[in-house]
């Protein structure tokens, strides 16, 4: 009893992990991004399937239990969608796809509720539904090398790799013991333990930032803006024609549109605002255009930016305060350790020399690229 009790608990904490992931992606990136839809999708079908797979959940007959059992059974097919969703660019949902959904899901339910008036078909059906769920989970693992080297640049893309991987391990182990006809309620807890897993990586992953999202030192890259093109135009060359259309978008964004001056504005806002994954989004930051990290990335701009002020004859009236906060800096120290680290004198050093010298040519942002 104790260990039923605990296997509940746990499947009831893993339901509540799901929905949180579900209401995160729907939130957050649901919008504009194609493949939020299918992992909501996913965390449904994973807490209908800790629900249905439960300790004395009724699998017997028809009824209310059968929506629970059609979500749990068609979660490979999902899983399948979910992962060519991510690492897939000329992925798109089709008709057919829903389709195939519907067919795992009526051999799921056939070989649980249809147990008692069919138990020749259900035996037949829980056979072909093994085999289907190890296939597509199977599938899910075989789209990861699309988008393997992009993927195990970040850490949030390493827990994709991670989740579809574990997840697909545990629908093949869980429909291996299915062919195998042990009883499920031997790996029950081992199934709510791996439930619980992957509800807990998802909530991580979706809610909170990974180490690289971190604020890094103020320093914004390690040298003068056009050092840092210069290493961008180098690391660009290697780059796909989406790369390029994705490194267009972005470009109008920050220097047409100015959004590094939006206060709070973090890699994962701006990835939702491109319709891109976080993780391809981070990779185009520091492979395609040579920045070490994304708070380098937006110094650059907020850099340039304050410079082509502090230069500006028309602003020497302008505080050095103002200048820093317009350009998108929350105060005046973060300002001061970036602008030095990145020219070697203070701000206001700075404006005296464009002051005594010859009129200096406000740096191109719109060059970044």
């Amino acid at each position: 009893m104790a260990l039923t009790a605990l296997d509940l608990g746990l499947r009831g904490a893993v339901v509540g992990l799901f929905l949180v992931v579900c209401a995160v992606l729907l939130l957050r990136t649901a919008a504009v991004h194609r493949a939020a839809h299918l992992g909501a999708a996913l965390g449904v079908a994973g807490a209908a399937y800790a629900i249905s797979t439960a300790p004395y959940f009724p699998l017997w007959s028809f009824g209310w239990n059968s929506p629970f059992i059609a979500l749990a059974m068609g979660s490979p097919v999902i899983l399948w969608l979910w992962a060519r969703a991510i690492f897939d660019e000329d992925f798109a949902l089709r008709p057919w796809h829903g389709a195939v959904w519907v067919l795992v899901a009526g051999l799921g339910l056939m070989t649980f509720n249809g147990s008692t008036n069919w138990p020749g078909l259900a035996v037949l059906c829980g056979r072909l539904l093994a085999l289907a769920s190890i296939g597509f989970a199977l599938l899910a693992v075989a789209q990861i090398p699309k988008g393997w080297r992009n993927a195990i640049a970040t850490a949030r893309g390493r827990l994709l790799v991670a989740l579809i991987v574990g997840i697909s391990v545990q629908i093949v182990l869980s429909a291996g013991a299915g062919l195998a006809a042990i009883p499920f309620r031997a790996i029950s807890l081992t199934v709510a333990l791996g439930l619980g897993t992957f509800g807990v990586l998802s909530v991580w992953m979706m809610v909170f930032d990974p180490p690289e999202n971190l604020p890094a030192v103020a320093a914004a890259g390690g040298g003068n803006g056009q050092a840092a093109r210069a290493a961008g135009s180098v690391a660009d060359a290697g780059l796909s024609a989406s790369d390029h259309a994705a490194l267009h978008r972005l470009k109008h964004l920050m220097a047409t549109e100015r959004s590094y001056r939006q206060e709070g504005l973090t890699i994962g806002v701006l990835a939702v605002r491109l319709g891109m994954p976080e993780y391809r989004l981070r990779a185009l930051i520091n492979d395609g255009l040579g920045h070490r990290n994304f708070n380098a990335f937006l110094n650059r701009y907020r850099l340039d930016e304050a410079k082509a002020a502090l230069a500006d004859r028309g602003q020497a009236e302008v505080p050095v305060l103002t200048i820093a906060l317009d350009a998108g800096f929350q105060s005046l120290a973060p300002f001061n350790r970036a602008f030095k680290a990145d020219t070697g004198l203070t701000p206001t050093e700075f404006r005296r020399r464009a002051a005594a010298g010859p009129t200096t040519a406000a740096p191109e942002i719109t060059s970044s690229y």
